[in-house]
């Protein structure tokens, strides 16, 4: 079993920054693959980006390619999100994922366990 909290979210103007973090519980979380999704209101989740369970590998959709960046402290079980240039179109609850396989995109409904989310939004 494998718990998963984010923090980091909030209010930001259109090209700021921030950082989104994954805390993961459990011992084990380094074999675990993670991933960030988002959600705007009236949309379906999308993937943002995933990396495997040593972060070797990742994966960006291409609305964030070169502006954001994920990575992962497998000794601080944590998953973590820099968004960056941030536009009005970034805004959405972000959520935190994890799943034991790994592939560059996976759907959601493939993830075994789920932060609770936390809202971004950009705004001017």
């Amino acid at each position: 079993q494998v718990q998963l909290v984010e923090s980091g979210g909030g209010l930001v103007p259109p090209g700021g920054s921030l950082r989104l973090s994954c805390a993961a519980s459990g011992r084990t979380f380094s074999r675990y693959a993670a991933g960030w999704f988002r959600q705007a209101p009236g949309k379906e989740r999308e993937v943002v980006a995933t990396i495997n369970w040593s972060g070797g590998s990742t994966y960006y959709a291409d609305s964030v390619k070169g502006r954001f960046t994920i990575s992962r402290d497998n000794a601080k079980n944590t998953v973590y999100l820099k968004m960056n240039s941030l536009k009005p179109e970034d805004t959405a609850v972000y959520y935190c994922a994890a799943d034991l396989g790994w592939s560059p995109v996976k759907l959601p409904n493939e993830y075994d366990y789920w932060g609770q989310g936390t809202q971004v939004t950009v705004t001017s």
